[in-house]
C-alpha cells in the first residue's frame, strides 16, 4: 500500500523547535515532503535569506522525519500542490487571518481538486522565524556572506535598487526603509558608496581628492551597523600600480562590487555642464585595469562593473557599444551606461542594442537626470540594477540648512521642532543607546 504524502512549505532560514514540532506531527500522517522556498520565492515577501537555498536544503534534508526536499519556487503553495498532489498539507495555524490568508484560501481550493486535506497545527508561541532570522543576519553576516549576496540578489529579482549612503546613520535609514503593498515588500537591496557624496561630506571636491583609506574606513563603519551588500564607486581606479593593493583592501572588507569609469586625467564629475576638458581612457588601458582587478581578486563572487562615459562625452552610440564589448571580453561582470540627458532615449537605445548580444550580463543605470523613469520601465528594458546615487545626501543638506537659518532667524530652536526627529526617536533608532 502506498504511503501517503504530507507536504510542508518552509523557508527555514532559521530552524527552531516550532519547525521540529511541525515535522514530528506531520510524519504521523505519511512521508513528509518539504517544499523549501527558494531565494526568488522569498525575496519580495521576507527579503533575501541569510543562508542560500543549497545551505538551507542541506540543513532541512538532515532533519529527522523529512522524506524529501523539493524547491518551492513561488510564494504561492498551490503551484507545488498541483504538481505533487499530496494527501495532506500541514501548516501552522498562524495564517487564519492577516497577510497569509489568501495563501491559505488558495491552498484549500487546490487541495479540494484531488481530495487532499489541510491539517493545521497550533502555532508554537514565543518564537518568530522572521525575528530569529533578522537577529541571525545581524550576528552572523560575515564579510564573505555580504560580498556574495549581490550575485544571489541578481539571480532572485528582476531589478535591484541601490541607494547612496555617505555615513552609518544614512545606511541605517536605508537598511530599515520599507514599503509594503499587497503583501509585496519593497526595500533597498543595498548601498552605493559614492565618491561625490563621500568627498562632499568631507568638504572636499569630487576630484579623487579623498584617499581610498578614508573611504574604506567610512564603509567599515557602515558595515558595523548594517547587513546589506555595497557597491563602491572607485572613479577611474587611479594608477594601475595602486589598483592591485586597493582591490585587495576593498574585497577583504566585504564590498560586493566596484564600478570603475573609463575616463583619464584629473577626475571631474560627469554631471558637470561642461565636459570639454574631460578625456576618455583608451580601450587598451582600461582593459588593462580590468585585467589587473581580475588577476588580484580572490573571490569569484566579487564583481567588476565598467562605467561607460561615451554618451556623456558625446562619443556616440557605436563607441559605447564597442567599449562594452571590449570590456566584457576583458572580464567585467557588468556594464553601467551613463547619461546626463533628461530623457531616457539614449540609455534605452543602448540597452536595446546591448541586449541583442548580451542577454545575461548585468546592466546598470543611474537615473539622476532622467529621474521620471519608473522601475517597471527599467525592468522592461532589461536593466538589472538602478542606483539612486546621491539622494540621501542631497535631501539632508537642505534640511540642515533650513534648520540653521531658522535658529538664526528666531533666536531659538522652537520653530524648527516640527521638522526634526525627536530625541526619543533618536534613542530608539540606535540599539543600545537607552
Amino acid at each position: 500500500m502506498r504511503k501517503k504524502i504530507v507536504y510542508i512549505g518552509l523557508s527555514a532560514d532559521s530552524v527552531h523547535h516550532g519547525h521540529i514540532n511541525l515535522i514530528e506531527k506531520a510524519r504521523n500522517f505519511g512521508n513528509v515532503v518539504i517544499g523549501l522556498l527558494t531565494d526568488k520565492a522569498l525575496i519580495d515577501y521576507k527579503g533575501l535569506p541569510l543562508l542560500s537555498y543549497e545551505q538551507r536544503k542541506k540543513i532541512v534534508s538532515n532533519l529527522k522525519g523529512v522524506y524529501k526536499v523539493i524547491p518551492q519556487k513561488e510564494w504561492d503553495y498551490s503551484i507545488n500542490l498541483k504538481k505533487i498532489r499530496p494527501d495532506f498539507m500541514v501548516h501552522g495555524d498562524d495564517w487564519l487571518s492577516g497577510p497569509q490568508l489568501f495563501l491559505r484560501n488558495k491552498a484549500i481550493a487546490t487541495l479540494k481538486q484531488f481530495n487532499g486535506k489541510l491539517i493545521e497545527i497550533p502555532y508554537t508561541k514565543g518564537v518568530s522565524s522572521t525575528a530569529l532570522a533578522n537577529k541571525q543576519k545581524k550576528l552572523f553576516n560575515t564579510s564573505e556572506i555580504r560580498l556574495k549576496s549581490l550575485k544571489r540578489l541578481l539571480n532572485s529579482k528582476k531589478i535591484l535598487r541601490f541607494i547612496e549612503t555617505h555615513n552609518p546613520i544614512s545606511a541605517i535609514i536605508a537598511e530599515n526603509a520599507k514599503y509594503k503593498k499587497k503583501n509585496i515588500l519593497r526595500d533597498f537591496d543595498g548601498f552605493w558608496s559614492s565618491s561625490l557624496t563621500d568627498a562632499t561630506s568631507m568638504g572636499k571636491p569630487d576630484i579623487e581628492a579623498l584617499d581610498i583609506s578614508e573611504r574604506l574606513s567610512n564603509i567599515n563603519n557602515i558595515f558595523d551597523v548594517t547587513t546589506k551588500p555595497l557597491i563602491m564607486d572607485i572613479d577611474t581606479g587611479g594608477k594601475i600600480e595602486h589598483l592591485k593593493l586597493n582591490i585587495r583592501s576593498i574585497e577583504r572588507l566585504g564590498i560586493s562590487a566596484v564600478i570603475m569609469e573609463d575616463k583619464t586625467g584629473l577626475k571631474k564629475n560627469s554631471l558637470n555642464e561642461n565636459t570639454s576638458n574631460q578625456k576618455q581612457e583608451t580601450i587598451k588601458n582600461f582593459c588593462d585595469k580590468i585585467k589587473v582587478i581580475n588577476s588580484t581578486k580572490l573571490n569569484d563572487e566579487f564583481m567588476i562593473i565598467a562605467r561607460i562615459e561615451s554618451l556623456i562625452l558625446q562619443k556616440g552610440m557605436n563607441d559605447a557599444l564597442n567599449r562594452a564589448k571590449k570590456y566584457i571580453d576583458a572580464g567585467v561582470n557588468g556594464i553601467m551606461i551613463h547619461s546626463k540627458e533628461k530623457t531616457t532615449k539614449e540609455v534605452f537605445e543602448f540597452a536595446s542594442k546591448f541586449r541583442k548580444k548580451y542577454s545575461s550580463i548585468p546592466l546598470i543605470c543611474v537615473p539622476s537626470t532622467y529621474n521620471s523613469v519608473k522601475e517597471n520601465t527599467l525592468i522592461s528594458k532589461k536593466f538589472n540594477i538602478v542606483i539612486y546615487a546621491n539622494h540621501l545626501f542631497r535631501s539632508a543638506y537642505p534640511a540642515m540648512e533650513k534648520t540653521a537659518k531658522e535658529i538664526l532667524k528666531y533666536g531659538r530652536s522652537k520653530e524648527s521642532d516640527k521638522n526634526l526627529i525627536s530625541i526619543k526617536e533618536i534613542l530608539k533608532l540606535i540599539p543600545g543607546t537607552n
